[in-house]
């Protein structure tokens, strides 16, 4: 997870509250000072610490809670509350418009931050919502520089515009202008630097005045921690930056610092890199991270994630397999798929309000995705009438299968065990609406086989 240590933290700061039986000015004292432990750890600015756990102790103290909220839950929302405002508070999108081809978005940043690699996550994004990109490699100075280019490009099918032999950047954007208007989205590299000079912010300068992008986005590694503030207000004053994508989110315990240092600036943060995989990169959304953070989910990045692998149309005809008990190995395996692309487990975990607070450790999260990955060969080992009506799986057809699964005879059994329970839970959940969840729950166990799991 994206700072899970200041994740982590925070939760258990809040779930002292939760637990206790009475709220004072001590217990928020000490709830205030778990704050700024976590942040100050995740390396954020030691000012905007003391600034933020000076708002969340007064609303606390001061704010009487509206009708129908405890006092607890109002101290939650209020930590919740002034986080996302901490962090930017509103989504800073980027609206491209199709009837002014080109849409241009400018890349700049320093050497090593992973600018080539956003670049391709940035085109892959904007393919998979239907925009026609090509990118156009302007860093003339770094001999491998356009050929890293062409290599993130051809890897996800993007046209591209490159010449290795011109050092003047300009003139390579000049050579192929009149092939820009083809596409929807441009996407164009610039030189990186080992730190910020002169001559580099005289060639941004005048790409920029030439070009005209409708967003320059600066790129930022996570791992410079505060470092990140200096470098994003002098990229902007120089260059008129509209906005930051952070890299390198994942595993760094100082990307609290690179996120509150950009959120104090003009420059909004618009997208983070959360893995090394093409698909890792997410628009920013506080409500959504902070959300994630303390175990509330992000409902709305599941649902745009979902949108990417699975269409309305089939999303809502399976739902309406399941909601008759209708569904078989075939719907299982179609739901496999979606989830695989949609990222492991672990990840969409942290999406489901709810779950993110239910501390599943990360070793039994790899051992379902691994099971998930076991179920997916066993049902391409079934054939077309075992995926239709897996009831008819006898004794001899498991055992097929699980020689051409390259799977033990147990797995297949374990597969249609949930198969099964997958069944009665739809059936247990026909009419239980205004039931109370809990006893819904203790229902559903009852009947489930001895040794089901969930998780």
């Amino acid at each position: 997870m994206v700072l899970e240590k200041l994740g982590s933290a925070l939760k258990d700061s809040l779930s002292k509250i939760a637990r206790s039986m009475f709220v004072d000015e001590k217990l928020i004292d000490e709830l205030v000072r778990d704050i700024q432990r976590a942040l100050l750890q995740a390396d954020v600015n030691v000012k905007l610490v003391f600034e933020l756990s000076k708002k969340i102790k007064q609303r606390a103290l001061e704010e009487t809670p509206p009708k129908g909220i405890s006092q607890r839950e109002h101290i939650i929302k209020v930590v919740y509350e002034e986080l996302v405002k901490f962090l930017g508070e509103e989504k800073a999108e980027i609206k491209i418009d199709k009837t002014k081809k080109p849409f241009k978005i400018m890349m700049m940043g320093l050497f090593g931050v992973g600018k080539s690699t956003t670049i391709g996550k940035i085109a892959k994004y904007y393919s998979k919502r239907g925009f026609k990109v090509a990118a156009v490699g302007l860093d003339v100075h770094r001999p491998a520089a356009p050929e890293q280019l062409k290599q993130v490009c051809e890897k996800i099918g993007v046209t591209f515009f490159i010449n290795k032999k011109e050092k003047n950047a300009l003139k390579v954007y000049k050579e192929f202008e009149r092939e820009f208007s083809k596409f929807d989205l441009l996407i164009i590299d610039t030189a990186g630097r080992d730190a910020l000079s002169k001559d580099l912010i005289e060639e941004i300068t005048s790409l920029n005045h030439y070009i005209k992008p409708n967003e320059n986005l600066l790129v930022i590694s996570a791992d410079i921690g505060q470092a990140a503030q200096d470098q994003a207000q002098k990229f902007h004053e120089s260059c008129g930056v509209t906005g930051v994508i952070v890299t390198k989110m994942d595993g760094t315990a100082k990307a609290g610092g690179a996120l509150t240092a950009c959120a104090v600036t003009d420059a909004k943060i618009k997208f983070v890199g959360v893995g090394e995989k093409v698909d890792d990169l997410e628009e920013f959304n506080p409500k959504g991270f902070v959300g994630r953070m303390l175990g509330m989910g992000d409902i709305e990045a599941l649902l745009e994630k979902a949108k990417e692998v699975m269409t309305e149309e089939s999303a809502e005809e399976l739902g309406q397999k399941f909601l008759k008990g209708e569904f078989n190995f075939l719907d299982l395996y179609e739901q496999l798929q979606a989830m695989s692309k949609m990222g492991s487990l672990s990840k969409i975990v942290e999406l489901i309000p709810g779950l993110g607070n239910l501390n599943i450790p990360k070793e039994m999260l790899q051992g379902q995705e691994h099971k998930l990955k076991k179920w997916k060969h066993i049902m391409q080992s079934c054939t077309k009438e075992e995926l239709e009506d897996p009831e008819i799986l006898s004794r001899s057809r498991i055992d097929r299968i699980a020689k051409g699964a390259g799977a033990s005879v147990s797995e297949v059994r374990d597969l249609l065990k949930q198969y099964r329970a997958a069944k009665k839970m739809v059936k247990l959940m026909k009419g239980a609406e205004g039931q109370d969840p809990n006893k819904l729950m203790q229902k559903f166990k009852k009947k489930m086989p001895k040794g089901f799991k969930m998780f």
